[in-house]
């Protein structure tokens, strides 16, 4: 069922209104976590890297929707500090596979840590199903935006997804 456009124009105003606010304060909350020597996006970059283990950077200019050079710029500044390894692919010798090297686990265990503490203070103001209901929603405008065609069209979103 669609929605009444004063209703998404209201909503779409809300929005952007919460998530400049929670984006600001998390943002400067989590730089003050990040070691002096890292930036948010070399942090980021780490990030994925200790939950994927091992990818490329055409994969990470993908996901987080920049150029290769911004993102061989990051990785070349990682290498530099010693907490990211490139190493070549078994199968393709072309590819170059980045890696996390021990020093680079330990920052992001250490600033995970602090930051799930944060994220923590203010979860507890909601109800478990409250957190939950907000989890499953924010997940879904997630998967319906990585299912966009970049276009603005919505692609077709898999019926689990509707309620």
């Amino acid at each position: 069922m669609a929605i009444d456009n004063n209703l998404l124009e209201s909503i779409i105003r809300r929005y952007e209104e919460a998530h400049f606010s929670v984006h600001r304060r998390l943002t400067g909350m989590f730089r003050d976590l990040v070691p002096e020597e890292l930036t948010i996006e070399q942090y980021s970059t780490l990030r994925y890297l200790r939950t994927s283990e091992v990818c490329t950077s055409t994969e990470l200019a993908d996901i987080f929707c920049v150029g290769k050079s911004s993102i061989t710029a990051i990785i070349t500044r990682l290498f530099d500090k010693q907490l990211i390894e490139r190493l070549p692919d078994e199968k393709d010798r072309r590819v170059t596979l980045l890696k996390l090297t021990e020093e680079g686990k330990r920052v992001t265990d250490v600033v995970e840590g602090k930051m799930q503490q944060i994220i923590a203070t203010f979860l507890q103001h909601f109800e478990e199903k409250e957190a939950l209901a907000f989890m499953e929603t924010f997940e879904k405008l997630a998967r319906v935006m990585s299912q966009s065609s970049g276009d603005g069209e919505e692609r077709q979103v898999n019926n689990e997804d509707s309620y």
